[in-house]
């Protein structure tokens, strides 16, 4: 479905809109700009819409419950309260894509995105598309960061990025070193911990003060909800107190907490400091593992977007989306973009439907203007 080479005639005439990214933002603002009948397409470099869920680890679920995950015009099945699995989350996004025949071109690495005289040509090695407009919906995270400490630990010790993690049958008999207790690093070590000795490095920036569950899912997250969705925004007083302070810290612990990781045994130590003989030091000493998971984030990529849209610490320059210094450049799906819930299945539902708002509006102002240049001024 969806193939790339179905639609070379796209590539000879000048889009109204590219969207960048066929992710669950990439899907919303597509069904948006379906509505209003613009000539579009997505453009993704995985091999099926879902992928990105798809190549996380096998046991992954979501925080929010499915009556939340649901994407416009399409409630996400079965049980309102339960957490979806990645599997499930990626299976709701491929049939989305095809049941709102969005066009979604497939196995398209984007490699370059430039203006010039008010018309954006994108490349993808030797194709080219022309739009109006650029939404780039692909995140803010690409590429795996490790520490320079993993380059120092010897070739026995088996090492995995969270990112390359799948399940426990990767790694070899011994003791397992996750390093960085956000919730991937929580859920990743509480699990290898029922097969592995296991420790953790990290310190949590905090963690949900109630049991995540169908009781949280029923009285708790539906506060927690709106308050990320309409309290802590950039457009409130209070929001724009936090928001740079949340955003500097790594998100709270919310399924996993220490609680669970201790009652399951994982060792709590302190940070990686270096290496020695071939093992990693903590708290001053080696310490003897055969595995280590480095749940230590992601990096920003946006090399290929050859435009001025970044500020001096390289984010955007963008209010809500819209990137004011570069017209007709919009982003959509990054974290706390706007408000807390900004990477979120809800916070990015909410902040497609005003990026629509906003481009139909641009678009009815910019048809307005001719007119009334045509009208003479009486005199």
């Amino acid at each position: 479905m969806n193939e790339t080479f179905d639609h070379m005639d796209e590539t000879d005439r000048a889009l109204d809109a590219v969207v960048i990214g066929g992710g669950q933002a990439g899907l919303a603002i597509g069904y948006h700009l379906a509505q209003q009948g613009r000539d579009f397409v997505i453009l993704d470099e995985r091999a099926r819409v879902g992928d990105a869920w798809r190549t996380r680890w096998d046991s992954l679920r979501l925080f929010t419950p499915a009556r939340y995950d649901g994407l416009p015009g399409m409630p996400f099945p079965g049980d309102g309260l339960a957490f979806p699995t990645k599997d499930e989350l990626a299976d709701y996004l491929e049939a989305y894509a095809e049941r709102n025949a969005l066009p979604i071109r497939l196995g398209v690495h984007v490699d370059g995105v430039r203006r010039e005289d008010g018309v954006y040509t994108i490349t993808a090695g030797d194709r080219r598309w022309t739009a109006e407009r650029v939404i780039i919906t692909t995140g803010a995270f690409h590429e795996p960061r490790t520490p320079d400490v993993a380059g120092e630990l010897g070739p026995s010790i088996v090492q995995l990025h969270s990112a390359e993690y799948r399940n426990p049958g990767q790694l070899q008999p011994g003791p397992v070193l996750v390093v960085g207790l956000g919730n991937s690093g929580a859920e990743i070590a509480l699990e290898l911990s029922r097969t592995h000795p296991t420790s953790v490095s990290g310190t949590p920036s905090g963690e949900l003060p109630v049991r995540h569950g169908r009781a949280a899912a029923r009285f708790v997250l539906p506060v927690v909800r709106f308050a990320g969705l309409h309290v802590v925004t950039l457009g409130t007083p209070i929001g724009r107190r936090v928001i740079p302070k949340l955003s500097a810290h790594a998100s709270p612990l919310i399924r996993t907490r220490r609680k669970e990781l201790a009652g399951a045994g994982v060792a709590s130590v302190g940070r990686v400091t270096g290496a020695s003989n071939g093992l990693p030091v903590v708290d001053g000493r080696e310490l003897a593992v055969a595995n280590v998971i480095w749940c230590t984030g992601y990096r920003s990529d946006f090399g290929w977007l050859q435009v001025p849209a970044f500020d001096e610490t390289g984010a955007f320059r963008q209010w809500r989306g819209v990137v004011a210094s570069v017209p007709g450049l919009y982003v959509l799906g990054l974290d706390f973009m706007y408000s807390l819930n900004s990477e979120s299945l809800p916070g990015t539902v909410r902040d497609a439907a005003y990026l629509a708002r906003r481009i139909a509006a641009e678009r009815r102002a910019a048809v307005a203007r001719p007119r009334a240049a045509a009208v003479p001024a009486s005199s």
